[in-house]
């Protein structure tokens, strides 16, 4: 072998190395960087501004993936998680979603329907009503004609569903021309539902009544209506000259 063919030898075998030390510093690298990106999961994006309780659909929302660690829990979702469901405010383009923004699905049975009533912190039992509780919800009849004064229960055991945030509601009859609310979600059979809507637009107080926790309990003793006859007077009907 001749020295310009040694050199030629020599040339590749330093080649090697060098490629080989190239491929090693790539491998630590790219090692470096998996250990701290780690795994990536699949997140789901707003395609496009979504109104608030706008569905969600196939359409609405675009895949995306993020280094797990990257990522809380609860934006950790699959399409059936998401598909037909609604967002509970507007969404703009472009923002994950995630489960608290959701809209909870309805636990409704067949036979129950949702309504939502306002009540005041002390109609409302001052505030102390949470979802899940059981409550009665009276009635207090005062200028309803062909009805006496009186207070009626309408419905015993009824479910809260949700209670909302305090809100400003006008008031034209109050002396500060607005008063604060609750808005509260009930799950009612439907002529039940009839009954609370007619006594939130015509009572004159619609309370609700809180009860003990898992008070399952035979209530048929107890009276459903009260009025001036149970004290002793007589209940005379609105309208009526006597």
């Amino acid at each position: 072998m001749n020295p310009r063919q040694r050199r030629g030898v020599l040339f590749v075998v330093i080649s090697g190395l060098l490629a080989v030390v190239v491929f090693a510093a790539v491998a630590v690298f790219v090692s470096s960087v998996n250990s701290k990106v780690g795994d990536v999961v699949t997140v789901y994006r707003a395609g496009g501004p979504i109104p608030a309780y706008g569905e969600l659909t196939a359409d609405s929302i675009v895949a995306d993936e993020i280094p797990r660690r990257w990522v809380a829990d609860d934006a950790v979702l699959a399409t059936s998680d998401l598909i037909g469901r609604r967002v509970a405010f507007n969404v703009a383009k472009g923002t994950l979603i995630s489960s608290d923004m959701l809209v909870p699905p309805s636990d409704l049975a067949p036979n129950e329907r949702e309504i939502a009533i306002d009540v005041d912190s002390v109609t409302g039992i001052a505030d102390r009503v949470r979802p899940g509780d059981l409550v009665d919800i009276y009635a207090v009849f005062a200028d309803v004609p062909g009805l006496p004064k009186q207070v009626r229960v309408l419905v015993r055991d009824v479910r809260v569903v949700s209670v909302r945030g305090s809100q400003v509601r006008v008031d034209e009859e109050s002396a500060r021309g607005q008063e604060s609310v609750v808005p509260v979600t009930l799950a009612l059979a439907p002529d039940d539902a009839l009954a609370v809507t007619y006594a939130a637009a015509f009572a004159a107080e619609v309370r609700l009544v809180g009860l003990p926790a898992g008070a399952t309990g035979d209530r048929s003793g107890e009276i459903g209506d009260f009025d001036a006859g149970n004290l002793g007077g007589q209940a005379i009907p609105e309208g009526s000259n006597g």
